[in-house]
């Protein structure tokens, strides 16, 4: 159940002792004769609502005003006057001001204003919570205290609050870009709208723009009958989040920038214009500066979805936090395979410690979700985790295939080290071709359709 406090700042006693009295078994009501000692107790413990009189002896509760707003920009104010004089209630307002009553004070009209601050200051705190529930589920890669992360969720915090300001995500594979995304939407002031999501890699360039703004009845071979809302419809009134933007054609990309800049789209097949109103944060691994010279990316897309940048740290660059999320990921998996680990082992955190980690925090929970399923414990071993002893420098890879020609006393899972090895060429061959998929199906020596499935299928 939420408690609220409550300042009440009269120089009157009879008023003090009388709302005190009305209240004080609901709230937690502190008073006080003057804005001085208001001010001090503010400093040291905010209230959720203050009951602010105009006519103080020193200084005046407009004075106080913009201090306690200062001091709380949260704590709501409701002002009281002895006499109705407008100009004093609109200066009031004007200074941060919720409410207004006026002397001689009616308990039934002072009941009313503080119900309704009080459902105001509910809402907040709910929001609040709900908001710090989301970012909950986004812990495990932004476990840590590197500098590097930390500066990330503090920028996190600041653009989140401006509700409608696109924001462009760049960081390596794995790195935990959809996150950042989920965190700046349950963060905004529209969190309570819809996180609509869209990998632009994985639809044919053909269909991008029927996903993305829709289609009308008959608009071209197997459309549906009665037509189709687009993703940007979906995500009205909330965070549209372009994943691989810089897979997106240039056809593409000109209706994007046309939707960005007016708010305004065609479904395809269609004449009438729509609307719609959707933040829209893209993200990538790619440089789109270097797609902008080889004109393979519009550079007033680019300008217009970069108007905030944020740039995800790769776990190379965050070591210190490598030991903290892996020992998060076997609380975890320990849950769900039924185990109980009492730690890692110290072999386990040297070789965690020394592994390059190219697929960043997807890779290294990849890792820990093997170790917990094979492993035996109490302690997490080093031949669980199937990563070889390095002596070398931190980042080495070791002779990367003595994790693979080694069985363990305790035996494998053949399906899982498959899925693993898999994984990791095909992360690698994306490293090695900047994202191109049809460049990395072919360093695999694999169709392209198929990469895509299997890519789809192992790294989501």
């Amino acid at each position: 159940m939420i408690s609220y406090s409550l300042f009440v700042v009269d120089d009157e006693e009879s008023i003090r002792e009388g709302v005190a009295a009305a209240f004080g078994s609901r709230y937690r009501v502190r008073t006080f004769p003057d804005a001085e000692s208001a001010l001090a107790a503010v400093r040291e413990e905010p209230p959720d609502l203050m009951l602010l009189d105009i006519g103080l002896p020193g200084m005046s509760g407009i004075d106080a005003l913009p201090e306690v707003r200062a001091i709380g920009p949260e704590i709501l104010v409701v002002v009281i006057t002895a006499f109705e004089d407008v100009r004093t209630v609109v200066t009031a307002m004007k200074n941060g001001a919720h409410d207004y009553v006026v002397k001689p004070l009616h308990m039934e009209t002072l009941e009313v204003s503080v119900r309704n601050a009080l459902e105001t200051v509910r809402l907040k705190k709910e929001i609040r919570s709900l908001q710090e529930s989301s970012l909950r589920q986004n812990v495990p890669f932004f476990i840590g205290e590197s500098d590097a992360i930390q500066d990330v969720m503090e920028f996190v915090e600041s653009i989140a609050k401006s509700p409608d300001t696109p924001v462009l995500i760049h960081g390596e594979t794995g790195t935990g870009k959809e996150l950042i995304a989920s965190a700046i939407h349950y963060r905004s002031p529209h969190f309570r709208g819809p996180l609509v999501s869209v990998n632009c890699a994985s639809i044919p360039r053909e269909l991008i723009e029927s996903e993305l703004f829709g289609y009308e009845k008959g608009a071209f071979t197997g459309a549906s009958a009665s037509g189709k809302k687009g993703l940007v419809e979906q995500a009205s009134g909330g965070t549209l989040f372009l994943d691989e933007v810089g897979d997106l054609s240039l056809e593409a990309q000109a209706k994007l920038l046309r939707f960005l800049e007016t708010g305004e789209f065609y479904r395809v097949g269609g004449t009438r214009k729509l609307t719609a109103s959707a933040r829209v944060v893209s993200a990538t691994n790619k440089d789109l500066e270097k797609m902008i010279g080889a004109g393979r990316f519009r550079e007033d897309l680019y300008y217009r979805l970069s108007v905030v940048k944020v740039k995800v740290p790769s776990l190379s660059e965050r070591r210190k936090d490598i030991l903290p999320i892996a020992r998060y990921f076997l609380v975890e998996f320990g849950k769900k395979f039924g185990k109980s680990f009492s730690g890692i082992s110290p072999e386990a955190e040297e070789a965690l410690m020394m592994w390059r980690w190219r697929g960043n925090v997807r890779e290294l929970r990849n890792t820990m979700e093997r170790g917990a399923l094979t492993g035996k414990g109490p302690l997490l071993s080093l031949s669980d985790l199937g990563l070889p002893r390095s002596d070398g420098e931190p980042g080495d890879r070791g002779s990367g295939n003595s994790a693979l020609s080694r069985i363990p006393p305790t035996g494998v899972d053949l399906e899982l080290v498959r899925q693993s090895v898999e994984r990791h060429y095909i992360e690698e061959a994306l490293r090695l071709s900047a994202g191109n998929e049809s460049k990395a199906a072919r360093l695999l020596n694999m169709n392209h359709h198929t990469f895509r499935y299997r890519k789809k299928k192992l790294l989501g």
